[in-house]
């Protein structure tokens, strides 16, 4: 029998039982679906999160407390990154680098009677706007050394919070509360928008002595270094493990760069997307188990079918490759709409979220209800093709 031949018996057969056909399939719909959705999500994470990290800039060096990203801020953490620590890489890194200490607090900001609460306040000196990407003012200007050195207390406002205070008047020279100290609006800065899920716009910048003044924080938050170049990276980095070994051991100080903070994230959204992809996976295997249970059915039903086709002089190979094809044919149909409907709805959750559809995830799909397909059918198969002809003609 050729596969013509084979392809429209199994057709006909799956037309003939309509509704449970559909629902055969639609199991295998849901999981390749759920493949597609999930692993989407996982990749246009990785992509976003990527992308975010470069827009900080290739020179970037981040100096946490703790030995990884993961435990940088986690519980039990003990921070020994101190400001004198900060000084000394400065000294240090001065022809090849700039050095910007940070400390970071979540506080209230007044102006009048108008109050904002989950404010970022960020401790720090002149030099940030040379050293990171965020900072850069648009009217005014960031504080200045003398300022930085005396702890006076003046601010740079974030344009969130210049939008929420002063929109359509000129904020220099103003009063604002933070917290419980009266502050001099000096400078706003540009909008940054927001990156990572924060809102690099909603902060207060105050120097780092007054930070430490009012806030009574000696632990920073980390130390941002700018190396002058990109081929100085790896010599900056060595700098600064040189001289905060000196002081610290090697689980109290982590040195972040673009590309190992990207390692990391990808590592950690790789894991993600394999294991969202392996809980679909166990759909589609509930799925695989529906076609078994239906082919198997099937079978039962069409025993006088089969038995008669045999007695016409059909091979036992015939009968094997017709209900085989008739379960491929249900996963692969059910894959082919499910691969549809998830590649749609990865679109449209990317219009709200992040969601990237990849093409090994469709082709990982389509395999595994193909799989599904040629796993689940092959029981019933051979037990069709295995039917005595003589018995079947008498099954009742």
């Amino acid at each position: 029998m050729n596969i013509e031949e084979l392809f429209v018996l199994s057709t006909k057969a799956i037309f003939a039982n309509k509704l449970r056909s559909f629902l055969t399939t639609l199991g295998i719909t849901i999981g390749v679906f759920a493949i597609i959705v999930l692993v989407s999500i996982g990749s246009g994470l990785q992509t976003y999160i990527t992308n975010e990290i470069s827009s900080l800039g290739p020179n970037i060096i981040d100096v946490i407390p703790g030995n990884s990203l993961l435990t940088a801020f986690g519980p039990g953490t003990q921070n020994k990154l101190t400001i004198s620590l900060a000084q000394g890489l400065s000294d240090k890194l001065t022809s090849t680098a700039q050095v910007a200490p940070l400390v970071e607090v979540l506080t209230t900001v007044k102006y009048k009677n108008i109050e904002s609460k989950n404010v970022y306040a960020i401790g720090t000196t002149y030099v940030y706007p040379k050293a990171v990407v965020y900072g850069k003012t648009v009217i005014g200007t960031f504080f200045s050394k003398g300022q930085e050195q005396s702890g006076a207390n003046v601010a740079v406002i974030g344009y969130t919070v210049y939008s929420k205070y002063f929109k359509n008047q000129n904020p220099i020279g103003q009063k604002i509360f933070i917290g419980n100290e009266k502050y001099t609006v000096v400078g706003v800065t540009e909008k940054s928008g927001v990156s990572l899920g924060v809102d690099h716009d909603n902060v207060v910048y105050m120097p780092l002595e007054a930070a430490h003044s009012q806030f009574g924080i000696d632990r920073l938050t980390e130390i941002v270094v700018n190396a002058k170049s990109q081929e100085l990276v790896p010599i900056v980095k060595t700098q600064i493990n040189t001289v905060l070994s000196k002081k610290l051991t090697k689980d109290e100080f982590s040195i972040q760069t673009g590309d190992t903070l990207v390692n990391t994230i990808s590592n950690i959204t790789n894991m993600l997307s394999l294991a969202l992809g392996g809980i679909a996976a166990i759909s589609l295997l509930v799925g695989g188990i529906g076609v078994a249970n239906i082919m198997l059915v099937s079978v039962t039903e069409r025993t006088k079918e089969i038995g008669l086709r045999k007695a016409l002089g059909a091979k036992r190979n015939d009968i094997l490759a017709q209900f085989l094809l008739e379960a491929v044919m249900l996963s692969v149909t059910g894959g082919i709409i499910g691969i549809i409907l998830g590649m749609l709805a990865s679109i449209g959750i990317a219009i709200i979220l992040v969601s990237t559809v990849t093409w090994w995830s469709v082709i990982l799909a389509f395999g595994f209800s193909a799989a599904v397909g040629i796993i689940f059918g092959m029981a019933p198969a051979l037990r069709a093709s295995k039917l005595n002809p003589i018995d079947a003609l008498r099954y009742e």
